[in-house]
């Protein structure tokens, strides 16, 4: 492999790369960037998050443009304000020695009137989102109508997030014949489609197979009933004194809720998603980047901008809704050459996907147990006894040695010893002691009662069929999922063209309403009402009545009672509910939050 002067770059750029330590270019790097400064082309870079993607576009980039002028020459495209801000911090920690280099970053959260003044004192080069981008060119305050350079990076995820339209319409205000580069972690068709569109005979490098997993990551399956997928967590996070984690979770509300149960649980967590303010995310990031927070819990979307090379575990608390966003997910850990483990909980009805995920990825997951409270107490006991082993001996300790010593001076080494670790230990033994056994049997039922015929059960309708893609198995689990109830708990599935049913125990009655209260899936508003149960019936003799009194059939279109106050209100009550249900039953002793 080259090294970095082999490759083109002019002395302001080494300077800058052997202040920042790099010794050898990366793979994409080796590829991408002769490419990029030897001639003017159009390229497509296939390379897995991580990989070194920024330094590949960003160095040839910077050589390339006339830093003494004050025309904007590159443009930049991120799906996320994280891995705009990442991207920008970096080029110019790249640019450090290039006389009157400007980079901007055009991103939503901040104000515009600050980024608007940044541009006008003669950015050479924008890096932006595609909303806030498409915004300001909007207003008149950019003008990329010169640029000689075009970057769509994570190009993948942007269009997962639904910028295709911002994207095209921003590059329509840029020159014909401009360089495109584009670089993604997976090749879906929407990519292609997007290349075919913008680019001309763009030359193609591919480091790895596409859409395939990191060397550096092996992957593990963990199986057990979705009411324990929570538990589940913790216990493997017990399992891993050391860990320093991204958790993933499918939506927002979630990742806010899976957060707050750890940190009410002890452990050092925090979260990341599309809700909190820029200054928000920002203090939470820099909080993770510094250890102050072990596990951070991320949506897909927010999780964009995470760039710290030394993750340990990515663990997937829910699978993603396409399978190939797991390839981002496990990219976050195994980075800068060291080796991470992807840790997926999953219940029965999802080991499917597991398959599916091999083959796109081309490894295999080796499924675990979870591990048993005896067994976590033994970690926790021998990671404690080695890191005092390993402890260096601060000698301001010694004037109290004496009132120590006498302190102890019955108790024999080893009573000493005892006693110091039952502090730690005594403390996940009263937890652990008794805990059941978590691990759920690979077998999966083919009944759609769950074998259940229960007297005491609701019936519900729910505005969502096979239209939108789902079979009786697949709601199951969407219920489950999102109700966080078990595979018994949600029986009589029966789902038709563009309504279904389903019931469930009347005890679940008022926290299955209240969480679909207001619920939305994917933009749309899903939901579910209760039905006349006449001994759960198959079709037209479940269409009863509504909660609310009016008869079914017809038009089940949602209808929102109460006010916005009110809605709020529920939705208030629901969290508080939620919590005092969590504390009850998963009442666990308070840890020290680790800082180290």
């Amino acid at each position: 492999m080259n090294t970095f002067h082999d490759l083109g770059l002019n002395e302001d750029l080494l300077k800058a790369i052997t202040d920042m330590g790099f010794e050898k270019p990366s793979e994409v790097q080796d590829k991408a960037i002769p490419i990029l400064l030897e001639e003017d082309t159009d390229l497509v870079a296939l390379a897995q998050t991580g990989t070194g993607k920024t330094a590949a576009f960003g160095f040839p980039m910077l050589q390339k443009i006339d830093s003494s002028s004050r025309t904007t020459q590159g443009l930049i495209l991120s799906p996320t304000r994280e891995l705009c801000i990442q991207i920008t911090n970096e080029l110019k920690l790249y640019g450090k020695y290039c006389k009157g280099l400007n980079v901007a970053a055009i991103y939503g959260g901040a104000s515009i009137t600050d980024q608007a003044r940044e541009v006008k004192r003669g950015a050479q080069v924008i890096v932006a989102t595609p909303g806030r981008m498409k915004d300001m060119i909007s207003r008149r305050l950019v003008d990329i109508t010169k640029i000689e350079y075009a970057v769509l990076d994570e190009a993948d995820e942007m269009l997962n997030m639904g910028f295709k339209e911002d994207i095209t319409e921003i590059l329509s205000h840029t020159p014909e014949d401009k360089n495109t580069w584009l670089f993604s972690a997976t090749m879906p068709k929407e990519v292609a489609r997007i290349a075919k569109k913008f680019m001309f005979e763009p030359q193609e490098i591919t480091v790895g197979h596409k859409n395939e997993g990191s060397k550096n990551v092996s992957h593990e399956y963990f199986l057990v009933n979705s009411r324990d997928r929570y538990q589940a967590l913790k216990r493997l996070a017990d399992a891993n004194p050391d860990i320093f984690s991204v958790i993933f979770c499918r939506t927002k509300r979630d990742t806010q809720r899976v957060a707050e149960n750890l940190i009410e649980d002890g452990y050092s967590a925090g979260a990341i998603h599309g809700d909190l303010s820029q200054n928000q995310r920002d203090i939470v990031m820099k909080q993770f980047r510094t250890k102050q927070i072990q596990m951070l819990v991320a949506t897909d979307v927010a999780a964009r901008g995470i760039d710290v090379d030394n993750i340990t575990h990515v663990i997937n608390y829910q699978l993603p809704d396409e399978i190939e966003t797991y390839t981002h997910r496990s990219g976050r850990t195994g980075r800068a050459g060291k080796t991470g483990v992807s840790m997926v909980i999953v219940s029965k009805s999802e080991v499917r996907k597991i398959k599916s995920i091999e083959r796109i990825i081309k490894k295999q997951f080796e499924k675990k147990p979870i591990p048993n409270g005896m067994e976590i107490c033994e970690i926790q006991l021998m990671s404690l006894a080695n890191k005092i082993h390993d402890t260096e001996i601060n000698h301001e300790i010694d004037p109290y040695l004496e009132s120590i010593n006498q302190l102890f001076e019955e108790t024999t080494k080893d009573e000493l010893i005892k006693k110091f670790f039952s502090v730690e230990f005594t403390r996940f033994f009263n937890y652990y002691n008794k805990a059941k056994d978590l691990n759920s049997s690979a077998e999966h039922s083919s009944s759609r009662d769950g074998g259940k015929n229960s007297s005491n059960a609701a019936r519900y309708f729910i505005n969502v069929g096979e239209k939108d893609g789902f079979d009786w198995m697949k709601l199951k689990d969407f219920l489950k999922d999102n109700l966080a109830l078990g595979k018994d708990d949600i029986f009589k599935v029966d789902v038709k063209e563009t309504f279904s049913f389903f019931n469930t125990e009347k005890e679940h009655q008022e926290r299955v309403i209240e969480y679909f209260t207001d619920f939305k899936e994917n933009g749309r508003f899903v939901n579910v009402e209760i039905t006349e149960n006449r001994g759960g019936g198959r079709g037209g003799r479940d269409r009863g009545r509504r909660r609310d009194g009016r008869k079914g059939g017809g038009d089940r279109k949602r209808r929102f009672s109460g006010s916005k106050e009110n809605n709020e209100g529920r939705r208030s009550r629901r969290n508080d509910r939620d919590k005092s249900e969590f504390k009850t039953t998963h009442a666990r002793p308070r840890r020290s939050r680790r800082r180290d």
